[in-house]
């Protein structure tokens, strides 16, 4: 067959080929009658038969090119127009393709398939407005960040006025997740500060659609949702302090709504309805707002309100049993939050009536729950008794005692049900955890312990009975002489624990339960030891640390380890008088001595104990305590006593972690962080120990240890820390100041203490750069000047040259301040001489670097200079010959005689 030359030959091939699917031959061929076709109407249709076949091969904008070709012949082309608009939906212009299915359906107004597209892309393109107008207005209520409020508050009122919130509540029932998270995080921003909107979301959106939306099983909804919620709630409250300008729109009295939010909450913990991240956050945000924040503040009438709206639904989430069926959506948290939560009311309650209350309705409701034909709900009572005895204790010590509880806890034992022997055995663990008060459990529960621990062979069950054994062994702490058990029997019960620790096929939960049975067992000195030396056991304690939920156990654990535990001061005439008196005496075991805890402090810095503390410290507050924010602080501190080991802590980023700890939890834990803080400060480089903007929250914690509360080392490594970080920059000086460090430090320049003084001094030296402190010595009437020039004549080499520095640098800044020495002791010149004629090169050259100061400020004072014994000091050491150890006091000395012969007060004299 030979070569066809006709376009429509061309054309009817190709539509032969399109129609069998042979798109890229149809494309062949129409792309040759195209070439070949000189009329317009018949290109025009070629063109769009072209553009159907660049659709089929999704090449989309050759498909819109082609067929804008065919409609620039005739824009009625209905079938050009369709194709165009299908491609330019693909490529997502979709305000584009609009408009030529809008065209489509004008001219064939009773189309199926232009009507179906007209109306879906008219609900895709609002929808793409409203992402841009989410988008446009998180950028304007994310102004508070860089502190542009009047932006922000603009913007915000702007979609308010524009009927905003209803469109954001329309793009929350889209249902999907990335406009969810936009909306509620406008919102947040929206109602931030500000009583008035934050009432119109409420009442816009609803509390009850707003738990909906945190109900769902999505982390990052969930957590959007519920800062939402603490937004309002704090706009409602008054817990947002921040000034916004203007005075906001008057408002009705907000407690009914807040009220409602508590309910709403209350509500939302006991509902299956809930995810389990859901029901963390209601538990989180509870925890938050309900109990007093200053327990001087004498309301505490939000936590009675949820004790008696919600107290029996924090208990249920408590007796949760995740192994049995239709129970509540849980996390791995969810029920020690309900514990934390139990423990913040019960501390919120003013009165013994109201803590009788408190202990009462959770009597009422585990007794409601004991049925003799109905296993399950025991176990729900027992369980529940367990998250009270993690919260308050002293309620579960009491409840645990009724009559009926620890039988129907040997009952469970004796179960044939692993679930029931589970609860069981872990009610036994909770009831053991304070020994001085849990008699009760003391005395009834060591021998069911046993038991299970020798009879069952469930790894599980032997494992958690093995915890509740080490809890009991441990009732005498590190007292060597009160061990509870036979010797070697700790030993033994750790080493099991180790091997469990260490065993990947037992299941996490299982595995846990070891690290809390060695929290105890490491009271004992002889397993602290054995501990630090299983390099894997350690690892694999750090690897489970990341589940948060032991943090307080592996917290304990590495306290007893490092012995950076409170100790009693054991004075030896008390010791003496209590042995006469037949008195208890606390004994050391000999592995608690320095050079043991030392040993194992470089144990477990080898073991990567450093990047396991920076994990722990990221965790929630809700599950991080301040108590075990105060033990990770005690245990960063015993790893930064060695001067050599601070540079492995600041390479595994144990300076950042350390901030967080120094600036939240109990006050203790804040100062052992401090300290670890102005350790670490003291010797390394304080630029890569704190990156970036972090160098700046160092100084807050180091300034809160200048007080006479502290004792002395405090001081003094707070101290080097601070002239550290003087020493890098203006804006790091002026952060000092502002933390109102300058009297604090011009006190220890006082100080009796000859390193602490010397501290001072030197602190005092990388300060005086600073106007600010260049005032504070110009001001009359302080001896602030009379202490820097008597310093100088010290006879510590140090403290001169801390003394000398700021000097010499004061003189150069302030003329007056030259003049004023003279007026301030009656030994200024002498100490001035003894300075330039000092051994060492370097004070040397600070005192001549002040007398060239005193030279340039004032005539009379540089003639009385040079009339004294100076001028005989200057010439001999200008004379001296070129020395690289002494060339800068050689300089100075040559600087000062060329100055006073350029001011005429001596001839030029001859080498």
């Amino acid at each position: 067959m030979g070569e066809i030359a006709d376009p429509v030959q061309f054309k009817e091939e190709g539509n032969k080929h399109f129609q069998a699917g042979e798109i890229d031959k149809a494309i062949e061929c129409y792309t040759k009658a195209i070439k070949s076709c000189k009329d317009k109407k018949a290109l025009a249709v070629i063109y769009r038969n072209r553009s159907a076949c660049f659709l089929k091969k999704e090449n989309y904008n050759n498909a819109v090119s082609d067929a804008s070709k065919a409609i620039d012949v005739d824009a009625a082309d209905i079938k050009a127009l369709y194709r165009r608009c299908q491609a330019l939906e693909k490529l997502g212009k979709l305000d584009m393709a609009f408009k030529d299915v809008q065209r489509c359906a004008t001219l064939e107004p009773k189309n199926k398939t232009f009507l179906e597209t007209l109306r879906r892309l008219g609900a895709d393109i609002q929808q793409k407005v409203m992402i841009i107008f989410v988008k446009m207005f998180e950028q304007l209520v994310n102004c508070y960040k860089t502190e542009q409020h009047v932006c922000w508050d603009a913007g915000a009122e702007r979609i308010f006025q524009n009927n905003g919130v209803p469109l954001l509540v329309q793009l929350i029932d889209t249902g999907k997740p990335e406009m969810i998270l936009a909306a509620i995080r406008t919102l947040s921003g929206m109602c931030t500060g500000h009583r008035a909107r934050a009432t119109a979301i409420i009442h816009t959106v609803g509390i009850s659609k707003l738990c909906s939306i945190m109900a769902v099983d999505n982390e990052e909804i969930v957590l959007a949702t519920a800062n939402l919620f603490q937004c309002v709630y704090d706009s409602l409250s008054g817990g947002d302090k921040r000034n916004y300008g203007k005075e906001e729109a008057l408002v009705l009295d907000s407690s009914k709504d807040l009220k409602d939010i508590l309910l709403a909450l209350l509500e939302m913990i006991a509902s299956k309805k809930v995810s389990g991240h859901g029901r963390d956050q209601a538990l989180n945000l509870l925890t938050k707002n309900v109990p007093r924040k200053d327990k001087k503040n004498t309301d505490n009438s939000k936590g009675l309100f949820t004790i008696d709206h919600g107290l029996k639904k924090i208990l249920k989430v408590c007796g949760q049993v995740p192994d049995l069926p239709d129970q509540l959506p849980l996390t791995e948290n969810t029920q020690l939050i309900a514990s934390v939560l139990l423990n913040k009311l019960y501390d919120d309650m003013r009165c013994d009536p109201e803590r009788d209350h408190f202990r009462d309705t959770c009597d009422e409701y585990i007794k409601s729950k004991f049925d003799p034909n109905d296993m399950d709900r025991n176990i729900h009572a027992i369980n529940t008794l367990s998250g009270i005895l993690q919260g308050p204790f002293d309620v579960g010590n009491v409840l645990a005692g009724r009559q009926g509880v620890m039988e129907m806890m040997v009952a469970l034992c004796g179960s044939e049900r692993e679930v029931d022997q589970l609860v069981a055995v872990e009610a036994l663990i909770h009831a053991s955890t304070k020994t001085s008060k849990a008699s009760f459990f003391i005395s009834n529960g060591v021998t069911l312990l046993k038991d299970m621990y020798k009879k069952t062979k469930n790894e599980k069950i032997k494992i958690r009975a093995l915890v509740g054994l080490c809890k009991l062994g441990s009732a005498g702490g590190d007292d060597y002489s009160m061990r509870q058990f036979a010797e070697g029997s700790t030993e033994k019960l750790a080493k099991q624990c180790r091997k469990w620790l260490c065993n990947p096929t037992l299941d996490v939960r299982t595995r846990k339960w070891a690290v809390e049975g060695l929290a105890y067992l490491t009271n004992d000195a002889d397993v602290k030891d054995d501990f630090v030396e299983d390099e894997a056991a350690l690892r694999a304690m750090f690897e489970l640390s990341k589940d948060k939920t032991i943090l307080y156990a592996v917290a304990c654990t590495l306290v007893n380890c490092t012995n950076s535990y409170d100790k009693k001061e054991i004075i030896p005439e008390m010791v003496q008088l209590a042995k006469f008196s037949k008195q208890h005496v606390p004994e050391q075991h000999p592995k608690d001595k320095k050079d043991f805890i030392e040993r194992r402090v470089k144990r477990l810095l080898k073991a990567g104990v450093t990047s396991a503390l920076a994990v722990m410290v990221k965790a929630d507050n809700s599950i991080l305590t301040d108590q075990t924010k105060e033990m990770l602080a005690r245990v960063f501190l015993a790893l930064a006593e060695d001067i050599k080991d601070r540079g492995t802590i600041v390479a595994q980023g144990g300076g950042r972690a350390l901030l967080p700890l120094a600036l939240e939890g109990t006050d203790k834990g804040k100062i052992k962080a401090s300290h670890a803080l102005a350790k670490i400060a003291a010797v390394s480089n304080p630029e890569i120990a704190f990156p970036a903007e972090r160098i700046y929250e160092v100084v807050r914690p180091l300034v809160s240890l200048l007080n006479t509360e502290r004792d002395g080392l405090e001081n003094f490594e707070a101290l080097l820390g601070l002239t550290n970080l003087a020493a890098l920059n203006d804006k790091l000086r002026v952060k000092i100041l502002k933390e109102k460090a300058l009297p604090e430090i011009e006190n220890y320049m006082f100080e009796e203490h000859d390193q602490i003084r010397q501290a001072a001094t030197e602190c005092m030296c990388n300060l005086v750069c600073c106007k600010e402190v260049q005032d504070r010595y110009l001001e009359d009437g302080n001896d602030k000047l009379k202490l820097l020039v008597l310093l100088c004549g010290e006879d510590d080499v140090q403290l001169q040259r801390a003394a000398a520095g700021a000097l010499a640098m004061l003189t150069a800044a302030q003329k007056k301040l030259a003049v004023k020495i003279t007026k301030v002791t009656g030994q200024w010149l002498e100490i001035i001489q003894r300075l330039c004629i000092h051994d060492n090169p370097e004070i040397q050259h600070r005192g001549l670097v002040t007398v060239f100061n005193m030279l340039d400020a004032d005539e009379q004072l540089a003639k009385k200079l040079i009339e004294c014994e100076l001028l005989e000091i200057l010439t001999y050491v200008a004379k001296l010959e070129d020395n690289p150890k002494k060339q800068d006091a050689i300089n100075a000395a040559r600087a000062c005689l060329s100055r006073a012969m350029d001011t005429g007060l001596i001839k030029p004299f001859s080498n």
